[in-house]
């Protein structure tokens, strides 16, 4: 009698190492797969990070070189009015007062409408560079979420290898079930045992 509790002992102890040994591999692959994870969001946030910057950046040079641009034609519409008011200036006095008032006119109105194209191009600047950040934040945050549902779900996968584990255990030792009735005839086992 003792032989077979000495032989289920020795099952039970190399049921306990290999399920230990289970257990230990598949947390060990669940930790390398949530690191791979999360290493694959972090890379996906950097290259939306990264492919947003050049469009921010072309976006800001376009609006300085559609700004300069409008600068120099404000300047060169500025010159010909002042080059035709010279030029008028040896007419008559209300022809001469005519051609200048047409070019300030003519002028103001250039370069309000320069004014107002810088403006919009800032403005189409600005919301361009909005929607790349927006972007690169919401890339992140769905990354961010889908790590932790990784992490949760390895950690379910864990807890559940254990606990069908310890019943494996418990079952090869003949301990399913109700507690009481074990331990009533662990100690009967040992009366019996004591008294031979």
């Amino acid at each position: 009698m003792a032989s077979n509790q000495n032989q289920a002992s020795y099952k039970a102890g190399e049921t306990k190492a290999r399920t230990e040994e289970k257990t230990g591999q598949m947390m060990g692959a669940t930790k390398d797969k949530a690191g791979q994870t999360t290493e694959a969001t972090k890379q996906k946030a950097g290259q939306a990070t990264e492919a947003t910057k050049p469009k921010a950046g072309e976006t800001a040079e376009a609006t300085k070189q559609k700004a300069a641009e409008a600068k120099d034609k404000t300047a060169q519409t500025a010159q010909a009015a002042k080059d035709r008011a010279a030029e008028t200036k040896d007419q008559t006095g209300s022809f001469l007062g005519e051609k200048t008032e047409a070019a300030k006119q003519k002028a103001a109105e250039t370069a309000e409408a320069a004014k107002q194209k810088a403006s919009e191009t800032g403005q189409y600047a600005q919301e361009r560079s909005s929607d790349a950040a927006q972007y690169t934040e919401e890339s992140a945050v769905a990354g961010k979420d889908e790590t932790g549902s990784v992490l949760q779900q390895a950690g379910e996968t864990v807890v559940n290898a254990v606990v069908g584990a310890k019943d494996a255990v418990a079952n090869t030792l003949g301990m399913g079930g109700d507690n009481t009735n074990t331990t009533n005839k662990d100690t009967t086992t040992e009366k019996i045992t004591r008294d031979h």
